[in-house]
């Protein structure tokens, strides 16, 4: 599929348009909440922003960028807005300001994955100052029991 896109034209150029209908099945919904997104959309997203796993487009390291631990950091979610897959759409996070919607599948909360690779619930009424500190790598916060 990588070699597949271009990535020298525009998502949604005629031809990475074509590609939208072979979406991996990892970024669809579960089957019992298909009809809650349209076809060939996601509301799989990254946090981009200072602070974030997604800081700036050169990378990071999880051994020398994350002091807060990959445990502790969120690095995609299933929440947000439905976005056709191949569109460059993520949750732009700002520590001065509200955070992004995050509504999503569940009315109870939201599966997310951390920077080590685990899988979690987060739960709708998670306090913010816990979900800020899990948003950021870096910031020296405790996500603290709720989380």
């Amino acid at each position: 599929m990588y070699r597949a896109f271009r990535l020298d034209e525009p998502w949604d150029s005629p031809h990475n348009l074509r590609l939208l209908d072979r979406m991996p099945a990892t970024y669809a919904p579960p089957g019992h909440k298909k009809a809650l997104v349209p076809a060939n959309h996601t509301v799989c997203h990254v946090f981009v922003g200072p602070g974030t796993a997604f800081e700036g487009p050169g990378g990071l390291k999880l051994s020398d960028d994350f002091p807060d631990g990959a445990s502790n950091t969120l690095l995609f979610v299933e929440a947000g807005e439905p976005v056709p897959w191949t569109r460059p759409a993520d949750l732009v996070y700002d520590p001065a300001g509200p955070l992004p919607p995050l509504r999503g599948l569940f009315k109870d909360g939201f599966r997310a994955c951390t920077a080590d690779g685990a899988r979690r619930w987060v739960r709708s009424d998670t306090p913010e100052v816990a979900l800020r500190a899990a948003i950021t790598r870096n910031g020296g916060e405790a996500v603290g029991p709720e989380w």
